[in-house]
């Protein structure tokens, strides 16, 4: 699976941005995807997550109501619509796919995008 992120930027606050992640390669097999963010000198966080249907959908406490995760899979492309941007939403956001696999047993591969850059300007 291969995953390439766009959409990044330099925003105002209270601006809005709309991340995208396109798959490729066994797509088939991801069971869910998500975004997360790397600020710098702190650790990588789930920002948001979906699961392979769309159907459920989980947010870190300090972006809900602000941003929205989707997935299209018949563009096999997954996009963050970010509204009402802070700095400290400021980061570089990466794409994630969870893909299960079997090899005489489950098992599950992480794959990440490259990475775009957000800046929230105050």
């Amino acid at each position: 699976v291969q995953l390439v992120e766009s959409g990044g930027g330099l925003v105002q606050a209270g601006g809005s941005l709309r991340l995208s992640c396109a798959a490729s390669g066994s797509t088939f097999s991801i069971n869910s995807m998500g975004w997360y963010r790397q600020a710098p000198g702190k650790q990588r966080e789930l920002v948001a997550a979906i699961t392979s249907r769309g159907g459920n959908t989980n947010y870190a406490d300090s972006v809900k109501g602000r941003f929205t995760i989707s997935r299209d899979n018949a563009k096999n492309t997954m996009y963050l619509q970010m509204n009402s941007l802070k700095p400290e939403d400021t980061a570089v956001y990466y794409c994630n796919a969870r893909a299960s696999y079997y090899s005489g047993s489950y098992g599950v591969n992480d794959y990440w995008g490259q990475g775009t850059q957000v800046t929230v300007s105050s």
